[in-house]
Protein backbone atom coordinates (compact mmCIF):
# COMPACT_ATOMS: atom_id res chain seq x y z
CA UNK A 1 0.00 0.00 0.00
CA UNK A 2 1.50 4.02 -0.90
CA UNK A 3 2.71 5.03 2.08
CA UNK A 4 0.42 8.19 1.42
CA UNK A 5 -2.94 6.19 2.27
CA UNK A 6 -3.15 6.39 5.99
CA UNK A 7 -3.23 10.57 6.02
CA UNK A 8 -5.19 10.24 2.05
CA UNK A 9 -7.28 7.12 2.77
CA UNK A 10 -10.51 8.79 1.78
CA UNK A 11 -9.44 9.19 -1.72
CA UNK A 12 -9.89 5.25 -1.83
CA UNK A 13 -13.32 4.92 -0.48
CA UNK A 14 -14.86 4.03 -3.90
CA UNK A 15 -12.23 1.39 -4.20
CA UNK A 16 -12.57 0.19 -0.54
CA UNK A 17 -15.94 -0.32 -0.68
CA UNK A 18 -15.88 -2.39 -3.88
CA UNK A 19 -13.24 -4.74 -2.65
CA UNK A 20 -15.54 -5.61 0.91
CA UNK A 21 -18.29 -6.25 -1.91
CA UNK A 22 -16.25 -8.46 -3.40
CA UNK A 23 -15.31 -10.40 -0.06
CA UNK A 24 -18.63 -10.47 1.19
CA UNK A 25 -19.45 -14.75 1.09
CA UNK A 26 -22.59 -13.70 -1.33
CA UNK A 27 -21.93 -10.55 -3.17
CA UNK A 28 -24.68 -8.29 -5.03
CA UNK A 29 -24.12 -7.82 -8.32
CA UNK A 30 -26.17 -4.85 -8.44
CA UNK A 31 -24.28 -3.59 -5.98
CA UNK A 32 -21.22 -4.47 -7.18
CA UNK A 33 -22.12 -3.18 -10.81
CA UNK A 34 -23.15 0.42 -8.42
CA UNK A 35 -19.13 -0.11 -7.64
CA UNK A 36 -17.90 -0.30 -11.11
CA UNK A 37 -20.13 2.37 -12.09
CA UNK A 38 -18.71 5.40 -9.96
CA UNK A 39 -14.76 6.90 -10.51
CA UNK A 40 -12.33 4.20 -9.92
CA UNK A 41 -8.70 4.19 -10.04
CA UNK A 42 -8.07 0.90 -11.14
CA UNK A 43 -4.49 0.54 -10.56
CA UNK A 44 -5.20 1.56 -6.81
CA UNK A 45 -7.86 -0.90 -7.37
CA UNK A 46 -5.50 -3.79 -7.85
CA UNK A 47 -2.69 -2.67 -5.62
CA UNK A 48 -5.37 -2.55 -2.93
CA UNK A 49 -6.80 -5.72 -3.42
CA UNK A 50 -3.21 -7.35 -3.52
CA UNK A 51 -2.08 -5.73 0.06
CA UNK A 52 -5.27 -7.17 1.48
CA UNK A 53 -4.66 -10.36 0.06
CA UNK A 54 -7.84 -10.99 -2.17
CA UNK A 55 -7.22 -10.17 -5.65
CA UNK A 56 -7.95 -13.64 -6.43
CA UNK A 57 -11.67 -13.08 -5.17
CA UNK A 58 -11.71 -9.61 -6.63
CA UNK A 59 -10.27 -10.95 -10.13
CA UNK A 60 -13.35 -13.49 -9.70
CA UNK A 61 -16.27 -11.42 -8.81
CA UNK A 62 -15.63 -8.94 -11.44
CA UNK A 63 -14.60 -11.49 -13.79
CA UNK A 64 -18.46 -11.39 -15.84
CA UNK A 65 -18.64 -7.73 -16.08
CA UNK A 66 -18.54 -6.06 -19.40
CA UNK A 67 -15.72 -3.38 -20.66
CA UNK A 68 -18.51 -0.90 -20.22
CA UNK A 69 -17.88 -1.08 -16.24
CA UNK A 70 -14.25 -2.69 -16.19
CA UNK A 71 -11.68 -1.40 -18.61
CA UNK A 72 -10.39 -3.72 -20.95
CA UNK A 73 -6.49 -2.97 -19.92
CA UNK A 74 -7.38 -3.45 -16.21
CA UNK A 75 -10.26 -6.72 -17.53
CA UNK A 76 -6.81 -8.48 -18.86
CA UNK A 77 -4.24 -7.23 -16.19
CA UNK A 78 -7.00 -9.46 -14.10
CA UNK A 79 -7.04 -12.13 -16.47
CA UNK A 80 -2.93 -11.94 -16.44
CA UNK A 81 -3.00 -12.25 -13.11
CA UNK A 82 -5.40 -14.74 -12.33
CA UNK A 83 -4.01 -17.22 -15.11
CA UNK A 84 -0.48 -16.68 -13.40
CA UNK A 85 -1.88 -17.49 -10.06
CA UNK A 86 -3.67 -20.03 -11.32
CA UNK A 87 -0.83 -22.28 -12.64
CA UNK A 88 0.83 -21.52 -9.33
CA UNK A 89 -1.65 -22.74 -7.01
CA UNK A 90 -1.87 -26.09 -9.54
CA UNK A 91 2.28 -26.33 -8.98
CA UNK A 92 1.83 -25.91 -5.11
CA UNK A 93 -1.43 -28.42 -5.07
CA UNK A 94 0.82 -31.38 -6.77
CA UNK A 95 3.54 -30.49 -5.20
CA UNK A 96 1.38 -31.04 -1.64
CA UNK A 97 -0.39 -34.38 -2.95
CA UNK A 98 3.25 -35.62 -3.74
CA UNK A 99 4.77 -34.73 -0.06
CA UNK A 100 1.76 -36.75 1.78
CA UNK A 101 2.70 -39.43 -0.25
CA UNK A 102 5.98 -39.83 0.84
CA UNK A 103 4.94 -38.49 4.17
CA UNK A 104 2.36 -41.72 4.24
CA UNK A 105 5.02 -44.32 2.85
CA UNK A 106 7.34 -42.94 5.80
CA UNK A 107 4.96 -43.38 7.93
CA UNK A 108 4.80 -39.27 9.15
CA UNK A 109 1.44 -38.09 10.10
CA UNK A 110 0.66 -34.38 9.33
CA UNK A 111 -2.50 -32.05 8.48
CA UNK A 112 -2.53 -29.47 5.83
CA UNK A 113 -4.04 -25.77 7.32
CA UNK A 114 -5.14 -22.64 5.56
CA UNK A 115 -3.71 -22.63 2.20
CA UNK A 116 -5.17 -24.99 -0.47
CA UNK A 117 -7.36 -26.58 1.88
CA UNK A 118 -8.87 -23.62 3.70
CA UNK A 119 -9.69 -22.10 -0.11
CA UNK A 120 -10.98 -25.36 -0.75
CA UNK A 121 -13.64 -25.33 1.81
CA UNK A 122 -14.31 -21.57 1.30
CA UNK A 123 -14.69 -20.88 -1.36
CA UNK A 124 -15.26 -24.11 -2.89
CA UNK A 125 -11.80 -23.78 -5.22
CA UNK A 126 -8.09 -24.19 -4.09
CA UNK A 127 -6.94 -21.49 -6.20
CA UNK A 128 -9.28 -19.02 -5.36
CA UNK A 129 -8.36 -17.92 -1.68
CA UNK A 130 -4.52 -15.92 -2.35
CA UNK A 131 -1.57 -17.90 -0.21
CA UNK A 132 2.52 -18.15 -0.98
CA UNK A 133 2.81 -21.12 0.96
CA UNK A 134 1.92 -24.84 2.48
CA UNK A 135 1.50 -25.18 5.99
CA UNK A 136 1.40 -28.41 7.50
CA UNK A 137 0.77 -29.17 11.44
CA UNK A 138 3.25 -32.47 12.17
CA UNK A 139 4.09 -33.28 16.37
CA UNK A 140 7.04 -32.15 17.97
CA UNK A 141 8.52 -35.01 18.25
CA UNK A 142 8.43 -36.08 14.44
CA UNK A 143 9.53 -32.69 13.08
CA UNK A 144 13.65 -34.34 12.91
CA UNK A 145 12.44 -36.61 10.55
CA UNK A 146 10.31 -34.49 8.66
CA UNK A 147 12.96 -32.15 8.14
CA UNK A 148 15.06 -35.40 6.59
CA UNK A 149 12.56 -36.56 4.29
CA UNK A 150 12.08 -32.24 3.55
CA UNK A 151 16.09 -32.94 2.47
CA UNK A 152 15.32 -36.26 0.48
CA UNK A 153 12.76 -34.30 -1.27
CA UNK A 154 14.79 -31.70 -2.37
CA UNK A 155 13.87 -28.67 0.10
CA UNK A 156 16.47 -26.54 1.95
CA UNK A 157 15.67 -25.73 5.51
CA UNK A 158 15.52 -22.59 6.77
CA UNK A 159 16.63 -24.07 10.49
CA UNK A 160 19.68 -26.26 10.52
CA UNK A 161 19.30 -29.86 12.15
CA UNK A 162 21.69 -28.43 14.58
CA UNK A 163 19.05 -26.43 16.39
CA UNK A 164 16.66 -28.75 16.34
CA UNK A 165 18.40 -31.10 17.98
CA UNK A 166 19.24 -28.43 20.47
CA UNK A 167 15.22 -28.27 21.06
CA UNK A 168 15.60 -24.53 19.65
CA UNK A 169 12.23 -23.21 18.63
CA UNK A 170 11.27 -21.08 15.68
CA UNK A 171 8.16 -19.43 14.80
CA UNK A 172 7.89 -22.20 11.91
CA UNK A 173 10.06 -24.42 9.95
CA UNK A 174 10.18 -23.14 6.59
CA UNK A 175 11.76 -25.26 3.80
CA UNK A 176 12.34 -23.77 0.43
CA UNK A 177 12.48 -26.34 -2.81
CA UNK A 178 15.99 -25.83 -4.58
CA UNK A 179 14.89 -25.94 -8.28
CA UNK A 180 11.24 -24.16 -8.35
CA UNK A 181 11.53 -22.18 -4.99
CA UNK A 182 7.77 -23.07 -3.15
CA UNK A 183 7.79 -23.06 0.10
CA UNK A 184 6.37 -25.15 2.97
CA UNK A 185 6.33 -23.96 6.22
CA UNK A 186 6.11 -26.88 9.20
CA UNK A 187 4.27 -25.55 12.43
CA UNK A 188 4.09 -27.92 16.09
CA UNK A 189 2.10 -28.22 19.12
CA UNK A 190 5.70 -25.46 20.24
CA UNK A 191 5.65 -22.88 17.57
CA UNK A 192 2.16 -21.42 17.92
CA UNK A 193 2.96 -19.07 20.58
CA UNK A 194 -0.58 -17.49 19.72
CA UNK A 195 -2.33 -19.90 20.87
CA UNK A 196 -3.49 -18.77 24.84
CA UNK A 197 -2.74 -22.44 25.94
CA UNK A 198 -1.01 -25.38 24.61
CA UNK A 199 -1.82 -26.80 21.44
CA UNK A 200 -3.71 -30.07 22.28
CA UNK A 201 -2.20 -32.02 19.04
CA UNK A 202 -3.19 -35.44 20.11
CA UNK A 203 -6.91 -33.95 20.33
CA UNK A 204 -6.50 -32.39 16.99
CA UNK A 205 -5.07 -35.62 15.40
CA UNK A 206 -7.95 -37.17 16.48
CA UNK A 207 -10.73 -34.79 15.23
CA UNK A 208 -9.13 -34.03 11.95
CA UNK A 209 -10.77 -34.66 8.77
CA UNK A 210 -10.62 -35.00 4.74
CA UNK A 211 -10.56 -32.69 2.51
CA UNK A 212 -11.21 -33.63 -1.32
CA UNK A 213 -9.04 -31.58 -3.78
CA UNK A 214 -8.69 -33.20 -7.47
CA UNK A 215 -9.97 -36.63 -6.48
CA UNK A 216 -7.09 -36.62 -3.30
CA UNK A 217 -8.47 -36.89 0.22
CA UNK A 218 -6.04 -35.00 2.21
CA UNK A 219 -5.85 -34.93 6.15
CA UNK A 220 -6.98 -31.38 7.74
CA UNK A 221 -8.47 -29.98 10.48
CA UNK A 222 -11.73 -30.65 11.77
CA UNK A 223 -14.00 -27.60 10.51
CA UNK A 224 -14.13 -26.54 14.46
CA UNK A 225 -10.66 -27.08 14.86
CA UNK A 226 -10.13 -24.60 11.51
CA UNK A 227 -12.29 -21.92 12.65
CA UNK A 228 -10.60 -21.28 15.56
CA UNK A 229 -7.12 -21.71 14.12
CA UNK A 230 -7.82 -18.82 11.56
CA UNK A 231 -9.60 -16.52 13.91
CA UNK A 232 -5.84 -17.20 15.84
CA UNK A 233 -4.29 -16.35 13.12
CA UNK A 234 -5.89 -13.67 12.44
CA UNK A 235 -5.19 -12.13 15.75
CA UNK A 236 -1.87 -12.71 15.63
CA UNK A 237 -1.46 -10.33 12.71
CA UNK A 238 -3.67 -7.59 14.55
CA UNK A 239 -6.82 -8.72 11.53
CA UNK A 240 -4.69 -6.62 9.07
CA UNK A 241 -5.83 -7.53 6.19
CA UNK A 242 -9.28 -8.12 4.70
CA UNK A 243 -8.49 -11.59 3.50
CA UNK A 244 -8.37 -12.84 7.46
CA UNK A 245 -11.64 -11.60 7.77
CA UNK A 246 -13.28 -13.03 4.26
CA UNK A 247 -11.81 -16.60 5.20
CA UNK A 248 -14.16 -16.42 8.85
CA UNK A 249 -16.93 -14.89 6.84
CA UNK A 250 -16.99 -17.48 4.10
CA UNK A 251 -16.33 -20.63 6.05
CA UNK A 252 -19.26 -19.87 8.46
CA UNK A 253 -21.10 -19.61 5.56
CA UNK A 254 -20.42 -22.35 4.09
CA UNK A 255 -19.60 -24.88 6.14
CA UNK A 256 -21.58 -27.20 8.34
CA UNK A 257 -20.72 -26.26 12.29
CA UNK A 258 -21.20 -27.84 15.58
CA UNK A 259 -21.48 -24.33 17.43
CA UNK A 260 -20.91 -26.28 20.66
CA UNK A 261 -17.81 -28.39 19.41
CA UNK A 262 -16.48 -24.95 17.97
CA UNK A 263 -16.88 -23.04 21.52
CA UNK A 264 -15.11 -26.54 23.06
CA UNK A 265 -12.42 -25.82 20.70
CA UNK A 266 -11.95 -22.33 21.53
CA UNK A 267 -12.18 -23.01 24.99
CA UNK A 268 -9.21 -25.50 24.82
CA UNK A 269 -6.82 -23.37 24.00
CA UNK A 270 -8.19 -20.19 25.75
CA UNK A 271 -9.15 -18.38 22.53
CA UNK A 272 -12.65 -17.55 23.34
CA UNK A 273 -12.27 -13.61 22.32
CA UNK A 274 -10.25 -14.33 19.80
CA UNK A 275 -12.95 -16.75 17.96
CA UNK A 276 -15.46 -14.13 19.34
CA UNK A 277 -13.91 -11.00 17.49
CA UNK A 278 -13.05 -13.27 13.75
CA UNK A 279 -17.19 -13.56 14.11
CA UNK A 280 -17.79 -10.37 14.79
CA UNK A 281 -15.73 -9.17 12.34
CA UNK A 282 -17.46 -11.74 9.78
CA UNK A 283 -20.53 -10.21 10.77
CA UNK A 284 -20.18 -7.08 10.47
CA UNK A 285 -17.54 -6.09 8.14
CA UNK A 286 -18.96 -8.77 5.63
CA UNK A 287 -22.60 -10.07 6.70
CA UNK A 288 -21.40 -13.21 7.53
CA UNK A 289 -24.98 -15.36 8.70
CA UNK A 290 -24.37 -16.38 12.48
CA UNK A 291 -26.83 -18.77 14.12
CA UNK A 292 -29.01 -16.46 16.39
CA UNK A 293 -27.24 -18.17 19.82
CA UNK A 294 -24.05 -17.42 18.21
CA UNK A 295 -24.26 -13.91 17.60
CA UNK A 296 -26.16 -13.06 21.13
CA UNK A 297 -22.81 -14.32 22.98
CA UNK A 298 -20.67 -12.75 20.62
CA UNK A 299 -22.40 -9.21 20.65
CA UNK A 300 -22.46 -9.51 24.60
CA UNK A 301 -18.85 -8.88 24.90
CA UNK A 302 -18.22 -5.14 24.86
CA UNK A 303 -14.40 -5.64 24.72
CA UNK A 304 -15.05 -7.75 21.54
CA UNK A 305 -16.70 -4.59 20.02
CA UNK A 306 -14.24 -2.18 20.99
CA UNK A 307 -11.41 -4.65 19.87
CA UNK A 308 -13.66 -4.41 16.40
CA UNK A 309 -14.00 -0.91 16.44
CA UNK A 310 -10.15 -0.51 16.87
CA UNK A 311 -9.70 -3.18 13.83
CA UNK A 312 -11.44 -1.65 11.68
CA UNK A 313 -9.80 1.89 12.28
CA UNK A 314 -6.90 0.53 10.51
CA UNK A 315 -8.05 -1.94 8.67
CA UNK A 316 -8.03 -0.18 5.47
CA UNK A 317 -3.94 0.95 5.37
CA UNK A 318 -3.33 -3.26 5.28
CA UNK A 319 -0.59 -3.49 7.65
CA UNK A 320 1.20 0.33 6.30
CA UNK A 321 0.57 2.16 9.02
CA UNK A 322 0.33 -0.69 12.31
CA UNK A 323 -0.28 -0.11 15.61
CA UNK A 324 2.43 1.14 18.19
CA UNK A 325 4.08 -1.20 20.60
CA UNK A 326 2.63 0.11 23.76
CA UNK A 327 -1.11 -0.32 21.57
CA UNK A 328 -0.13 -3.53 20.46
CA UNK A 329 0.95 -4.51 23.97
CA UNK A 330 -2.67 -3.39 24.82
CA UNK A 331 -4.80 -5.12 22.44
CA UNK A 332 -2.90 -8.62 23.00
CA UNK A 333 -4.12 -8.49 26.97
CA UNK A 334 -7.36 -7.38 25.42
CA UNK A 335 -7.74 -10.31 23.41
CA UNK A 336 -6.49 -12.88 25.85
CA UNK A 337 -9.78 -11.75 27.73
CA UNK A 338 -8.99 -11.27 31.69
CA UNK A 339 -6.75 -8.82 33.04
CA UNK A 340 -4.71 -11.32 34.68
CA UNK A 341 -4.94 -14.04 31.61
CA UNK A 342 -3.96 -10.92 29.23
CA UNK A 343 -1.15 -10.15 31.16
CA UNK A 344 -0.10 -13.28 31.37
CA UNK A 345 -0.06 -14.23 27.66
CA UNK A 346 1.69 -10.83 26.96
CA UNK A 347 4.57 -11.98 29.07
CA UNK A 348 4.41 -14.95 27.52
CA UNK A 349 4.64 -13.61 23.94
CA UNK A 350 7.81 -11.22 25.11
CA UNK A 351 10.03 -13.80 26.06
CA UNK A 352 9.53 -16.48 24.02
CA UNK A 353 12.26 -16.44 21.26
CA UNK A 354 11.93 -17.32 18.10
CA UNK A 355 14.44 -17.91 15.35
CA UNK A 356 14.83 -14.08 15.08
CA UNK A 357 16.33 -13.64 18.43
CA UNK A 358 18.96 -16.44 17.58
CA UNK A 359 22.39 -15.30 17.23
CA UNK A 360 23.13 -15.90 14.17
CA UNK A 361 26.01 -18.97 14.37
CA UNK A 362 25.05 -20.06 17.76
CA UNK A 363 22.22 -21.83 17.49
CA UNK A 364 22.78 -25.07 18.97
CA UNK A 365 24.93 -23.23 21.76
CA UNK A 366 23.40 -19.93 23.06
CA UNK A 367 20.88 -21.00 25.90
CA UNK A 368 17.14 -19.99 25.31
CA UNK A 369 17.33 -17.95 28.41
CA UNK A 370 19.83 -15.38 26.50
CA UNK A 371 17.78 -15.59 23.41
CA UNK A 372 14.49 -14.61 25.74
CA UNK A 373 15.81 -11.89 27.48
CA UNK A 374 16.97 -10.08 24.56
CA UNK A 375 13.42 -10.28 22.94
CA UNK A 376 11.72 -7.86 24.27
CA UNK A 377 14.76 -5.54 23.41
CA UNK A 378 14.02 -6.60 19.66
CA UNK A 379 10.65 -6.00 19.51
CA UNK A 380 10.78 -2.66 21.08
CA UNK A 381 13.40 -1.55 18.08
CA UNK A 382 10.80 -3.34 15.81
CA UNK A 383 7.49 -2.13 16.81
CA UNK A 384 9.05 1.16 18.49
CA UNK A 385 7.69 4.42 16.87
CA UNK A 386 11.22 6.28 17.86
CA UNK A 387 13.23 3.04 17.63
CA UNK A 388 14.11 3.97 20.83
CA UNK A 389 10.88 2.60 23.33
Amino acid sequence: MRETLPEGAEVLDTEWELLLECARPQPDPQRLAERLREPLDWASMTTFAEDHSVLGLASARLANFDENLIPADSRESLRVWRRAYTLFTMNLTAEMFRLFEGFAQAGVEALVIKGPVLSARCYGDPGLRQYGDLDLIVRDAEIQRATELMIRFGYEPSVPLTAIQAKKIPGEYVFRQTSTKLLVEFHTELTFRYHPRPLPLENIFKRQARVEIDSHLLPALSPEDELVLICIHGAKHFWEQLSYIADVAAFVSVQKLDWARVQSAAAEVGGERMLYVGLRLAADVLGAPLPENVGAVVRSDRVVGRLVDQIVRWLPAAGSAPPGIVERAMFRVRMRGGILSGVAYLFRLSFSPTEEDWVEGTENKRHWFLDALGRPFRLARKYGSDGKS
